[in-house]
């Protein structure tokens, strides 16, 4: 299935009389060679390919749009999480927005509480860059899904301080089911 997107987003442009987007391509295939948490390029082309078209909406510059979504895959595929899971909780928290801050002081892509950088002994790390963020983030998402022993809905609960409670988890799962599952 994935292989049917790549070629709709690559080959049925120029089917259609209608060139794929040369830059674009460019790019693609250089994110694809600098990602290395994945199996293979073509694998990495692909999911890149698939996941870009559906962030392009919301983070319409495409060299940010790759950079994120690089970096949420190898930071997911570090703490054994899907990739995909990641990409729902992000749209959930943070709509995106790597410098989102919430009403209770959460910072950036994954929403991640300033105190962790006291806690862990790095209070100089920048939660606004992504990376620290994602790595914190999807750090902390594992640790409550070991937690709960697998069971994501309490994880994902506990995540976003809502225990006992299901809105946050559903609204999650949700966007994981209808927009970041893969096809």
């Amino acid at each position: 299935m994935l292989r049917a997107s790549f070629i709709l987003l690559f080959l049925l442009p120029g089917l259609l009389g209608a060139e794929p987007d040369p830059e674009l391509r460019q790019r693609l295939v250089a994110a694809a060679s600098e990602a290395d948490s994945f199996q293979d390029r073509f694998e990495a082309e692909v999911w890149l390919v698939d996941m870009s078209g559906r962030l392009a909406r919301q983070v319409p510059d495409a060299e940010e749009r790759l950079d994120i979504l690089r970096q949420v895959h190898r930071e997911a595929q570090r703490a054994r999480l899907e990739p995909e899971l990641v990409l729902a909780v992000i749209d959930i928290e943070s709509n995106f927005d790597r410098f989102a801050i919430s009403y209770a002081g959460a910072r950036g892509l994954m929403q991640v509480m300033p105190f962790w950088l006291d806690e862990i002994g790095r209070p100089d790390d920048n939660l606004f860059h992504i990376n620290t963020n994602l790595r914190m983030g999807c750090t902390i998402l594992r640790h409550y899904l070991d937690r709960e022993k697998g069971d994501l809905v309490k994880a994902l609960a506990r995540y976003n301080g809502s225990v006992g409670r299901r809105i946050y988890s559903d609204k999650v799962l949700t966007r994981l089911q209808r927009k970041w599952y893969k096809s």
